[in-house]
């Protein structure tokens, strides 16, 4: 098979730039729990190629990194910035956190999980005024409301069964009907609310 030769990754240090590339395309497969068959053909890239970055065997071209970027669903300056010396994944500012508001305008849910992974789970800070209603149509079959209710006193419905949840108790619900949150309370209402969309380790 023959392969497109194209202008390499270029670095006075080749050696240690190529190594920390080969460390990030691994650390970002395994993240995605992706074999280097399934990463081979999402990409194009040939599996064996990809073995040999990870190897740190090989310099690629940087239309490979393009493809498995794209394929990691990740930039390329992401990828050829290699292993980063800092803990932190992301630090949103509190301007960067996405707010929603229910019809009434008397509750607000602030998207505190990553965005990129919404298809999986999704992760939010609820709050409720008084008399507050969050009406949610069904989500995907298989979903999983979880609610923890950090102050105050809501009241659950999901389909046609409804509970009462108080402050320091947990609900959780098939959130693939149509769904209601309430505040019953006299006061504001606070809760962490976490949505499985798929269920962890199910078969596809």
């Amino acid at each position: 098979m023959s392969i497109r030769r194209g202008p390499k990754i270029a670095n006075p240090t080749s050696s240690e730039a190529s190594s920390d590339l080969g460390k990030t395309i691994q650390r970002l497969r395994k993240a995605y729990n992706l074999s280097l068959g399934e990463l081979s053909e999402q990409s194009g890239v040939a599996k064996s190629i990809i073995s040999q970055i990870e190897r740190n065997e090989t310099n690629p071209t940087l239309s490979t990194v393009v493809r498995l970027s794209r394929a990691l669903e990740t930039t390329v300056d992401e990828v050829l910035r290699g292993e980063q010396t800092s803990l932190f994944v992301d630090h949103q500012t509190k301007s960067g956190i996405p707010i929603l508001e229910s019809q009434d305008g008397l509750c607000r849910l602030a998207i505190v999980g990553p965005l990129n992974l919404v298809e999986a789970f999704q992760w939010y800070d609820f709050h409720a005024q008084v008399g507050g209603v969050l009406e949610s149509s069904p989500h995907p079959l298989g979903t999983i409301e979880h609610l923890y209710i950090v102050s105050g006193e809501l009241e659950v419905t999901t389909g046609s069964e409804t509970k009462i949840g108080k402050a320091g108790e947990a609900l959780r619900y098939r959130a693939d009907v149509t769904h209601k949150i309430r505040n019953l309370g006299t006061g504001a209402a606070h809760a962490v609310m976490m949505l499985a969309l798929k269920q962890f380790g199910a078969q596809q």
